[in-house]
C-alpha cells in the first residue's frame, strides 16, 4: 500500500505530509466551518506540503459535506474517516464519502480496536475497507497490547499509539513508546500512526497541566534509531532541540523516507504550531 506522496518542493522529505488535522477534535474541537477555512487555507500556505489529510468522525460526515458544498473546493478534500459508530457502520460511512468523490477522496479508515484485538474484528475490518485505503488501528495500552500491536499489522493495517489526552493516564511512557517502535520498526514493511499531545517539536512540560509531552521531533529521531539500532529511549528521553534538529538534519534521503515508511504521520490539533517550531529549529 502506498502511502501520501511527498509534499512539492521545497519541503524535506522527512517532514513532508506529516502532519495530519485534526482541529474537530480535543483539545480545540473547533466548528466545522471554522475547521475546514483553517484547513484550506493551509493548503494555501508556503509550507502546505507539511500537512496531510483532514479528520472528520464518521457521525459528522453529513455537516463535513454540507459544509464543503458551501467551500465549492477545487480539489477533493483528503479526507481520513474517524470511526465513532463502531464496526457495523463502516460500509455504511465508507459510501456515503465514495459517493460525494467531487468533495471527498477517502485515504484513510481509522478506528480503535477493542480490547482483546480479536482476529475475526481485524479481518472485518479487512472486508469493508478497499485495498488502497489505509486501515489504522488503535491497540489500547495495557497488559498484552503490544500482541495486539503485532496482530494489527499481520492484517496489513498500520497500529496507532496515542501519545497524550486529557488524563495523565493517556501518556505513555518513554519505555512504552520504545517498546511500541521496536515491534513496529522490526516488522518488515510495517508502518504506524500517531495521534494527541504532539503538537510541539520537542519534548516538553505543559506548564498548565504538569504532564510532560512526548515530541513529534523526538519521535521521528527515535524511528530513525529504531531503524538503525541506536539509542530509541535517549531519543524519546531527550529536550535538547538543537541536538535533535541536527539529527534529523543530517538523515540522508533515503534514511529520512526510511523512517516516514515507518513513522507516517501524526494527528495534531495545530499545523501552526508544529510549522512555527520546524521553522525555528531551521529544518523548514
Amino acid at each position: 500500500m502506498e502511502l501520501t506522496p511527498p509534499g512539492p518542493r521545497g519541503i524535506p522529505p522527512l517532514f513532508a505530509r506529516l502532519v495530519d488535522d485534526s482541529a474537530l477534535f480535543p483539545p480545540v474541537g473547533a466548528a466545522m466551518p471554522e475547521a475546514l477555512r483553517a484547513h484550506f487555507a493551509s493548503r494555501d500556505s508556503e509550507h502546505a506540503g507539511v500537512l496531510g489529510v483532514f479528520l472528520c468522525q464518521a457521525s459528522r460526515l453529513p455537516e463535513l459535506i454540507t459544509e464543503l458544498i458551501k467551500i465549492k473546493p477545487k480539489q477533493p478534500l483528503p479526507l481520513s474517516l474517524i470511526i465513532d459508530t463502531g464496526l457495523g457502520g463502516v460500509p455504511k460511512a465508507i459510501s456515503i464519502v465514495e459517493s460525494r468523490s467531487e468533495l471527498l477522496a477517502l485515504r484513510m479508515v481509522e478506528m480503535p480496536a477493542p480490547s482483546d484485538v480479536d482476529e475475526v474484528w481485524l479481518e472485518r475490518v479487512s472486508e469493508f475497507v478497499p485495498e488502497d485505503v489505509i486501515r489504522v488501528v488503535e491497540p489500547r495500552r495495557g497488559v498484552g497490547w503490544l500482541d495486539g500491536v503485532r496482530k494489527v499489522i499481520e492484517h496489513g493495517s498500520w497500529p496507532k499509539i496515542r501519545c497524550g489526552g486529557q488524563a495523565g493516564e493517556n501518556f505513555p511512557s518513554v519505555d512504552e513508546v520504545a517498546d511500541f517502535l521496536a515491534v513496529v520498526s522490526g516488522s518488515t514493511g510495517a508502518s504506524f500512526k500517531a495521534t494527541n499531545s504532539l503538537h510541539r517539536a520537542v519534548r516538553h512540560t505543559d506548564p498548565d497541566t504538569g504532564f510532560v509531552h512526548h515530541g513529534f521531533l523526538n519521535l521521528l529521531v527515535a524511528s530513525a534509531r529504531s531503524l538503525a539500532g541506536g539509542d530509541v529511549r535517549g531519543a524519546l528521553e531527550s529536550t535538547d532541540a538543537q541536538a535533535l534538529a541536527d539529527e534529523a538534519r543530517a538523515l540522508s534521503e533515503p534514511a529520512a523516507k526510511a523512517v516516514r515508511a515507518l513513522f507516517a504521520s501524526y494527528a495534531a490539533a495545530s499545523f501552526e504550531e508544529p510549522v512555527a517550531d520546524l521553522g525555528e529549529l531551521g529544518l523548514l
